[in-house]
């Protein structure tokens, strides 16, 4: 099968890149923009919420190692995607909670595990998670980059990232590597 992509946006491109960084089967994480009007946006610009973009990440996987839909299963369960436009304190349509899929088979599996979650009553208000095809993927600027894991003693990644970190490893101990993915 090969090296997939997925691109996933669940709020600050900071925390689902700590958590995706740690899994099995993960060859890059790259943090950046999708979904926007303007070709190569910067992060201030993204910041105001004119752009259009998400902050998302960029994932490449093997599927021999974790499938799409394990990568799913800890997109949802590392954020809440059930507020419209927001995670935490994080305020704005770049916050949104966002598959990108790459493939028919990708929105396919997005669908089937927003439905086996919702028959599941796993969230107690209804998942807002936006479907799009993929476009363009912007990488972030170099300081965005790898974020958590060089600044692990700054407050926001300790209030709000450990926590994700954490829950990953409480949740999904058998799908996490030794060293982190960069």
């Amino acid at each position: 099968m090969g090296i997939q992509k997925a691109t996933l946006a669940g709020g600050c491109f900071w925390c689902t890149e700590a958590v995706f960084q740690r899994l099995k089967g993960i060859h890059s994480v790259k943090s950046g923009y999708i979904g926007g009007t303007i070709k190569n946006p910067a992060y201030r610009e993204i910041c105001t919420g004119r752009t259009g973009h998400a902050e998302a990440i960029e994932v490449a996987y093997d599927p021999e190692t974790i499938s799409y839909r394990q990568l799913l299963y800890v997109f949802f369960a590392t954020h809440d995607p059930t507020t419209l436009n927001r995670q935490g304190a994080d305020k704005g349509t770049q916050y949104r909670s966002a598959i990108f899929y790459h493939t028919p088979e990708q929105e396919q599996t997005a669908r089937e595990v927003i439905e086996e979650l919702t028959e599941q009553q796993i969230f107690p208000n209804p998942i807002v998670t936006e479907i799009t095809i993929a476009s363009e993927f912007y990488e972030a600027e170099e300081e965005h980059r790898n974020y958590y894991n060089q600044h692990q003693s700054q407050s926001y990644c300790q209030y709000v990232i450990s926590p994700k970190v954490a829950k990953l490893k409480a949740k999904f101990a058998d799908l996490l590597q030794s060293e982190p993915a960069s």
